[in-house]
């Protein structure tokens, strides 16, 4: 799971209030795994709570169905043929632009926390924790 978050930091000059944005991407999971989707699987209130006061995703596909490449579309905004990233192994061209980056030229903070497997850290994040490998899935720390 990656948590992306990014918060605006208003000027006391400015009138106009910024959203602050949250962004929860789960990785390997079908749409059954959060009950805002559907409750046939499990009960998630938390995730439907966040669900009900912001948006949800009803109409929606996949660019490249591997993990990291499927960050990289997300972060770039570009196919994986040209972003680069096209497996879990090469590692990401730190010269591609992220919106991450954009959100933080327009005054925001931003945090990632997750799974990347990118092979080098994230751009465009004033803090970031980002798990080596896969993490442990038994007993983690």
């Amino acid at each position: 799971m990656i948590f992306v978050s990014c918060k605006s930091e208003t000027k006391k000059n400015k009138s106009t209030k910024r959203p602050n944005i949250v962004f929860i991407m789960s990785d390997d999971h079908a749409y059954q795994a959060i009950s805002a989707y559907s409750n046939k699987l499990i009960q998630t209130p938390n995730i439907d709570r966040i669900a009900n006061e912001g948006m949800l995703f009803t109409n929606a596909s996949v660019t490249n169905s591997i993990c990291a490449p499927s960050r990289a579309v997300i972060l770039t905004g570009k196919h994986s043929h040209i972003n680069g990233k096209i497996d879990n192994l090469s590692p990401f061209d730190t010269t591609n632009i992220t919106f991450p980056q954009l959100l933080k030229n327009a005054g925001y903070q931003t945090a990632m926390f997750g799974k990347l497997h990118f092979g080098n850290n994230p751009k465009g994040f004033d803090e970031f924790k980002i798990l080596p490998g896969q993490g442990d899935y038994y007993n983690p720390t």
